[in-house]
């Protein structure tokens, strides 16, 4: 195959597809994302964004573009027929750095991002571009794509190649029948048949900021406030109501009379039906080709999670296409895409069709389900349950770009570090149990660590910190976006080998030195002619998070995700099976790239420059 035109070639103009292309923008890849609409999409979709999304977003460089579409902390409370709240949805959290919930309004969204490719020379969105064909080679994808007019009709046809095609064109994807076809990939789940009708308003007739989840077993509703005075109504319908019938002034009069004094009086700006699905494709990548977001799940809108997952697969997409495009890793990598994000998924649409079950009840199972709601929420840690977000699943890796803590062991990690805390049958066989060497976590780190639960494979967390070019930021400001190695109380330099800080330098990694903020000073006079840059802990959270998790050392991926945790004298052995998790074939690249002995030395010489003598004791 010739010279590919297009680094990733990305089907779909949604949210996934320009998130995915703004990422591999800002990581200097080139991304085509070809949409066969005339415009984006207008009406309001999506509604609710939560903190791991805007950590993505301002990755991308667009958070504060996209920040006043959005209203923060956007309580949602779940209420039966008789108004009796059933549980509080608040959460107060700001661990990864901001609000965990906002709602926000779509297609505003969607705009500053397709309007963020055009700070990158090599991100372009193109409309109406219809993709018909696809045909893989050994090195890249042909894709045959049809030239469409206003009206959507065929104009002229065209052969455009990619080095990786990504779909995401949403729930009737092109490219998740195509790998059907050709591989066998399958879209398992179930579409229930109970449909809804979304009615969405302009300058809100309530007013109120929240949001209400309706379990009504006179007709199951939810009630929505949005950013700029924009109301969200979803009613659910009966079998025999027919689909014609919401287009009927008499019926949506009589849907909206609970809710408003005057249901005429409204200004309806969409409405449409939807039906709730839960489905999964079986895989999200079979050779160059891949699936994201609505193109690979579909789940119901109760917890707000179908766009934030789709931004999740942005954003382990994303940097594993770089560093395989970038020749760091093998294509191997790719594999881990699926590995990582599949099994969430799963997890994810499992709780919103439960969620959905409980919306539906009828008197007598409504009846029963306030009566255990009131009794539940008299008992703190069950109310917190709901308050705090805990049930819903948060990402964990426990097979991928991942290390075991107590072995080291690449590709796999435990939810423990302590075995003995683990109850008989928590964990399923292949899923990260495994026999332990006594060696391995008889050191008292592990033993009297006051937490039990192994960081890797999570989200690491993004309080605000300070540095010696920045006050008062975020953390990801100063670690970047792209791998980083970090020490809490060390200098992550002099705990790795000459060799190590020439792959570091080489592959573009960033290594960073937790402190106190009293002892940043300190540590900048100190490492000053390191390479490290000094981070202080003005709030005391990076403290804390070391402290309950027998570690000193950590590697974060690019997407914030902890790769590996370790005591600080094995930080190496972590940093190399790191390498080898995400198929960085570390000794082979890095004598193509001419990696020599004569060019290490004077790396790894100014890495150690002043760091002699650096065992004095540290200032209290």
């Amino acid at each position: 195959m010739k010279s590919p035109d297009v680094d990733v070639l990305i089907i779909g103009a949604g949210p996934v597809g320009l998130t995915l292309a703004n990422l591999l923008g800002a990581r200097g890849r080139s991304a085509l994302v070809l949409e066969q609409r005339a415009t984006l999409i207008d009406y309001p979709r999506g509604v609710g964004l939560d903190d791991e999304s805007i950590r993505t977003l301002a990755t991308a460089g667009l958070w504060e573009r996209i920040e006043r579409y959005t209203v923060p902390q956007h309580v949602v409370r779940f209420v039966n027929g008789k108004g009796q709240v059933l549980a509080t949805n608040d959460p107060q959290t700001r661990e990864f750095g901001y609000v965990r919930k906002h709602g926000f309004i779509q297609p505003l969204v969607d705009q500053e991002l397709a309007a963020g490719l055009d700070r990158f020379a090599g991100t372009e969105l193109r409309f109406g571009h219809r993709v018909a064909g696809l045909t893989e080679h050994a090195d890249g994808v042909d894709v045959t794509v049809e030239v469409l007019d206003a009206d959507e009709q065929v104009v002229g046809t065209e052969v455009l190649t990619a080095s990786y095609v990504v779909g995401a064109e949403g729930g009737r994807s092109f490219t998740r029948g195509w790998l059907g076809e050709h591989h066998g990939v399958e879209f398992e789940g179930k579409s229930p048949s109970t449909r809804w009708l979304v009615v969405d308003v302009e300058n809100d007739p309530i007013g109120t900021p929240s949001v209400y989840l309706g379990a009504d077993p006179r007709r199951p509703y939810v009630s929505i406030g949005l950013p700029l005075g924009i109301r969200r109504w979803e009613f659910m319908l009966f079998d025999d109501e027919p689909t014609e019938l919401v287009d009927t002034p008499e019926f949506r009069a009589e849907l909206l009379a609970p809710h408003v004094p005057d249901p005429a009086a409204v200004s309806i700006i969409n409405q449409r039906v939807f039906t709730h699905h839960g489905r999964v494709a079986t895989s999200f990548r079979k050779g160059r080709v891949m699936l994201a977001g609505d193109a690979a799940h579909l789940m119901p809108v109760w917890l707000g999670q179908g766009w934030n997952s789709g931004i999740r697969d942005a954003t382990n997409l994303a940097w594993k296409l770089t560093a395989v495009l970038r020749g760091e890793a093998s294509e191997d990598l790719l594999d881990t895409y699926t590995s990582e994000r599949h099994g969430h998924v799963a997890a994810m649409i499992d709780v919103n069709m439960a969620a959905g079950s409980i919306m539906k009840c009828g008197p007598v199972k409504g009846w029963l389900r306030d009566r255990a709601a009131t009794a539940l929420n008299v008992v703190p840690s069950v109310k917190a349950y709901f308050s705090e977000l805990r049930f819903k699943p948060m990402p964990r890796y426990d097979t991928g770009v991942v290390v075991d803590q107590a072995t080291l062991t690449p590709g796999r990690s435990d939810v423990s570090f302590k075995p003995g805390s683990l109850k008989p049958g928590a964990l399923k066989p292949g899923k990260g149990l495994r026999r332990r060497s006594a060696a391995a976590t008889a050191l008292h780190p592990f033993t009297d660590s006051a937490g039990a639960a192994s960081p890797v494979g999570l989200q690491f967390i993004q309080p605000r910190v300070s540095t010696a070019s920045a006050n008062d930021v975020l953390l990801d400001e100063a670690t970047g976006d792209w791998w980083t190695l970090a020490a809490w109380g060390n200098d992550p330099a002099r705990l790795l080998s000459d060799e190590d800080l020439a792959l570091v330098e080489r592959l573009g990694i960033r290594l960073v030195a937790f402190y106190p903020e009293t002892q940043r000073a300190w540590a900048e006079e100190r490492f000053a002619a390191s390479p490290t840059t000094v981070v202080g802990d003005t709030t005391g959270a990076l403290k804390d998070w070391f402290d309950t998790r027998a570690c000193g050392f950590v590697v974060l991926r690019p997407d914030r995700f902890v790769a590996a945790a370790s005591l600080a004298q094995q930080a190496s052995q972590a940093f190399r099976a790191t390498l080898t998790a995400a198929s960085y074939d570390v000794a082979e690249r890095a004598a193509v790239a001419g990696v020599l002995a004569a060019d290490i030395e004077p790396t790894v010489a100014a890495a150690h420059t002043g760091l002699a003598g650096l065992t004095e004791e540290v200032p209290a």
